[in-house]
């Protein structure tokens, strides 16, 4: 018996309109390799803090030589703060002069609540940027501040006449955190903004952290070096409060001409570490 072999060819379905299929047309793009993939960089209090107390790590030797500056400063007050508190004491007995604590904290508050409810009643984008620049620099500063206060354990003028009373332990007066916060919001306050009243923004600014730190020697609150050091911190904290929040990030730090109408104009830019 023989059998027929026979076979049957596969119905093949005609292709589609390429018109009536988008992704023939558009094919999706293939995956991206996610090693190559940009993230974002992180902004916010958290990783503006991380970046804060790990500066240090990345200073090069400008931020070096203002540190030098710094501590220098410090030694050079430190030698006269047996003589300021003698000064301001004049007789009296320490233990009763009111520190002010309080009172002297007023005027540094204004300042950021004017510039933050300002802000919020015009509508300001750059002044809801100046009072969050302002409140950063304070709060950083001040966590710094009583981390030194504390490494520090320094006995203050109302609890000794001698300024080397160090390591005694608890919180001691150096840095001064009224200072350290005047500081860091009067140079926000004094270098932030146009240029049209920066003379009124120096002598507020700046004389917010002076006045502040005169009445913390006034009141026999702190020697003449935790004020000094109190400044150094308040500073460097608004210009890295500043350089993250004005910034553009991969900005950057360096001195360059920019061609303008019949010349050149000489121009500074702040880095952004991130």
């Amino acid at each position: 018996m023989c059998g027929a072999a026979w076979s049957q060819t596969p119905t093949v379905a005609p292709p589609a309109n390429p018109s009536a299929n988008p992704e023939v047309l558009y094919p999706p793009p293939p995956p991206a390799n996610e090693a190559t993939v940009q993230q974002p960089p992180k902004t916010g209090l958290v990783a503006d803090t991380k970046a804060y107390f790990t500066a240090p790590l990345h200073w090069d030797r400008t931020d070096w030589a203002w540190f030098g500056a710094a501590v220098a400063a410090i030694a050079l007050s430190h030698r006269y703060d047996a003589q300021v508190r003698s000064h301001f004491v004049d007789g009296k007995n320490p233990a009763t002069i009111d520190p002010h604590d309080t009172q002297d904290a007023i005027p540094t508050a204004a300042v950021f609540l004017l510039t933050w409810g300002g802000a919020e009643l015009t509508g300001s984008s750059g002044g809801k940027s100046e009072a969050w620049a302002m409140f950063e620099a304070a709060a950083l500063g001040g966590v710094a501040t009583y981390g030194l206060k504390f490494a520090a354990g320094r006995q203050g003028p109302n609890e000794t006449s001698n300024p080397n009373e160090w390591f005694k332990g608890g919180a001691g007066t150096f840095p001064s955190f009224h200072t350290t916060a005047a500081f860091a919001v009067g140079t926000v306050l004094a270098e932030s903004g146009n240029d049209q009243y920066r003379w009124l923004r120096y002598v507020i600014g700046y004389g917010l952290g002076l006045g502040t730190g005169y009445q913390r020697l006034k009141h026999n609150a702190h020697w003449l070096s935790d004020t000094v050091g109190g400044a150094a911190l308040g500073i460097a904290s608004a210009h890295f409060a500043m350089n993250h929040t004005y910034a553009p990030a991969g900005e950057k730090s360096g001195i360059s001409l920019v061609p303008v109408d019949r010349g050149v104009m000489l121009a500074y830019t702040l880095q952004l570490d991130r």
